[in-house]
């Protein structure tokens, strides 16, 4: 009888080492399929950003050149004479035309007080009273979705040099 007790006993202890390597391996590919639904999870919340991205600034390219019928009519109505009805017709699709841009997030860059160049390119200089002051603007800055889509170019002011034998003021 002792060797069918030790044949059970052996069986009973490769049975049982056989259970533990199964529930290592079961626990290995548990682990394995959490990872996997966490880099899936990971990817697709990224792939959601990047779609989200894109679509944010998918229309910067049309904008761009709308942009460009912006200035047109800015130009046209600058020398516009009297204002007749025609006059008053073409600042109201500017207006239309503005209004669509900006709801789709389109935003013009101040060009007023200091010269900021990330969004303003100075194009030249005259002398002023004070450094780094925007003087004149050429063309209009705007920005698409907090991104600059088009610098504003402006004059900017530089502080006269004061040369030998000149004295400066302060009062």
């Amino acid at each position: 009888m002792t060797d069918k007790s030790e044949d059970v006993e052996k069986t009973e202890v490769g049975l049982e080492e056989q259970l533990a390597d199964a529930k290592a391996q079961a626990d290995k590919y548990l682990d394995m399929a959490r990872r996997l639904q966490a880099d899936f999870d990971n990817f697709r919340k990224r792939t959601q950003r990047e779609n989200e991205e894109f679509r944010k600034y998918a229309c910067s390219s049309i904008v761009g050149d709308l942009l460009t019928v912006v200035d047109d009519l800015d130009r046209a109505l600058e020398h516009a004479g009297d204002e007749t009805e025609f006059v008053r017709g073409i600042r109201g699709v500017r207006a239309n035309l503005m209004k669509v841009l900006e709801t789709n997030g389109l935003k013009e860059i101040p060009a007023e007080g200091k010269f900021d160049p990330d969004y303003h390119e100075a194009l030249c200089t005259v002398d002023g009273d004070e450094d780094g002051l925007v003087a004149e603007v050429f063309q209009k800055g705007y920005t698409l979705n907090g991104k600059v889509l088009r610098y504003a170019k402006v004059k900017v002011t530089k502080k006269k040099a004061v040369t030998e034998g000149e004295e400066k003021c302060q009062e």
